[in-house]
């Protein structure tokens, strides 16, 4: 039997993030999103998101929780281990998680990232956990996002509907 990917390594259970942490190098940035169907967009996004800081950790949405989002039933179409898999391989990536509540605002205070992330689609202020990385003098950024870039683009196309 092969071995497994280096990229598995990266891929961190909850219970274990606190200690996989003292690891990292600072500073440390912090995104989350379900990251289904990875395209380009999602690529562009975490490598502009590690540019910000020497380590980059992703947060995932649970299959569960990524339901809640009102993104329909039918999605995630990709299950959580693959997706963790898939971010896990990118380059950019330094270690990636998931979380079953709505929001990853447990793992933000458990990470306490320099730097926290989320793409143009949210503002700073509206940023789940933005209030608490300021209240510890880390910055929060909302990245723009790729025009005609996203999973929805991406399954609405599959289904001749674009």
């Amino acid at each position: 039997m092969a071995p497994a990917p280096d990229f598995e390594a990266k891929i961190c259970r909850p219970a274990e993030l606190a200690a996989r942490l003292k690891t990292l190098a600072r500073p440390l940035v912090l995104t989350n999103g379900v990251f289904d169907i990875l395209h380009r967009g999602h690529v562009t996004y975490l490598s502009q998101a590690r540019t910000l800081g020497a380590s980059l950790l992703v947060c995932v949405n649970s299959d569960a929780s990524a339901r809640k989002l009102a993104k329909g039933q039918d999605r995630p179409v990709n299950a959580l281990e693959d997706r963790l898999a898939v971010v896990a391989a990118l380059e950019a990536v330094t270690l990636v998680t998931w979380f079953d509540p709505e929001t990853p605002l447990d793992l933000i205070l458990t990470a306490k990232p320099d730097v926290l992330v989320k793409g143009g689609d949210w503002t700073p202020e509206t940023i789940v956990g933005a209030k608490e990385v300021k209240g510890w003098g880390g910055t929060v950024h909302s990245i723009p996002l790729l025009p005609g870039r996203s999973t929805t683009s991406v399954i609405e196309r599959i289904r001749g509907k674009n």
